[in-house]
């Protein structure tokens, strides 16, 4: 059936002549149905679900008011669009019709041209209105979503702080070594699904378009430090080498968002850890890219000497629930959530981010962030 067809007309009329002569009119570009009764209108209009409907006034056993009252009454039938037809042609009868509720009068004779007008008019007003009714369901579902994974992001959190908050306490107290042992477990396992419930919320946000850039002023020193505290006992407890190199051009207060900017270095450091061996290195640098009047465009690397990600998979690690092969999440944790969630907060921000590896060799992960220099009241440098 082409596109046209796949709309379809219900002509109601006791008069066979009228019925052949819409259906000339009407069939060549519409399904086309017919009805000489009230009951069978409503029985075909209840089945067939017509996109519109052509309903002669005067009718013996039931007329078309009737017929339009059944089937405004029907939760199935009551948003097609009903014109009626008469072959009186007095304003009087066109008003009544119309303040009875149809969507449009059409009078006999048929003039070709008008009829199918009208009938193209209710159709685009339905589809309108159909497109509008989507676009509100949408809108409510993802303000549901919202406000949802907001209530969850709270309960979620609070709960987990919890747990992690009193761990900590337990391990500070005495206890056997065994115990210190279960707790440091118990401690290493939540800070892995917490890190993993901000991730499931990050990529929600993302895909309801949730996030919106939040800049502010902040100390780009501040940030770092804060970012070393997250990540800095996993790189304790594997021995490894964390060295930083900090171009000293940055402007120590920077205009942009820090909370993603600063998710984004702290997930490639949290990778780069968890890839690395015990006793590996892994090298942080930023620097000035280019800077104008009013931005400065600052490329971040980190580089590792972990187990490396083979060429064929380095443009699809950034995509969600990405991973290098199923080997990775049992043996080292994650489910693909962190890389892709980076590239999303990088693009946010007018950057973009690319991997360049060698398995077994290590990798360097590398991002650019565009972001505003400092206010003229604020002064400074790293």
């Amino acid at each position: 059936m082409d596109e046209a067809k796949s709309n379809s007309i219900l002509v109601v009329d006791d008069d066979i002549l009228c019925i052949m002569i819409l259906k000339e009119i009407l069939r060549p570009e519409y399904t086309f149905y017919a009805a000489r009764n009230g009951r069978n209108a409503i029985k075909i209009a209840e089945k067939k679900l017509p996109d519109v409907i052509l309903l002669d006034i005067s009718m013996p056993e039931i007329d078309g008011y009737a017929v339009f009252a059944a089937l405004k009454d029907s939760e199935k039938t009551r948003d097609i669009p009903v014109i009626f037809i008469s072959g009186h042609s007095d304003a009087e009868n066109e008003e009544k019709a119309l303040f009875f509720g149809a969507s449009d009068y059409i009078k006999k004779p048929f003039n070709s041209e008008i009829v199918k007008l009208r009938v193209q008019n209710q159709i685009k007003v339905k589809k309108q209105k159909f497109l509008l009714l989507e676009k509100k369901l949408a809108e409510m579902s993802s303000r549901i979503k919202i406000e949802f994974l907001s209530r969850m992001n709270n309960e979620m959190l609070t709960h987990m702080n919890t747990i992690m908050g009193m761990t900590h306490m337990l391990k500070m107290s005495d206890s056997s070594d065994d115990t210190k042992e279960y707790l440091e477990e118990i401690d290493v396992a939540s800070r892995h699904l917490l890190r993993l419930i901000n991730d499931l919320l990050d990529v929600s946000g993302k895909r309801d378009n949730a996030f919106i850039i939040a800049n502010s002023v902040f100390n780009f020193n501040n940030m770092f430090r804060e970012i070393l505290k997250k990540i800095g006992r996993d790189v304790t407890q594997k021995r490894q080498t964390l060295n930083f190199d900090i171009d000293p051009s940055i402007p120590m207060f920077l205009y942009g968002d820090e909370k993603r900017f600063s998710k984004v270095i702290a997930n490639l450091l949290t990778n780069a850890s968890k890839f690395t061996p015990e006793n590996g290195e892994i090298h942080f640098s930023a620097y000035v890219l280019s800077k104008d009047s009013e931005t400065i465009t600052l490329q971040i690397e980190i580089t590792d000497n972990g187990i490396g990600i083979p060429k064929e998979k380095q443009n699809d690690i950034f995509n969600v629930f990405e991973l290098v092969d199923g080997s990775v999440t049992s043996e080292y944790g994650g489910v693909g959530l962190g890389l892709s969630i980076s590239k999303h907060f990088v693009e946010m921000m007018g950057g973009k981010i690319w991997v360049d590896s060698e398995l077994d060799k290590g990798s360097k992960f590398a991002f650019t962030c565009k972001l505003h220099k400092n206010p003229p009241s604020v002064t400074g440098n790293l």
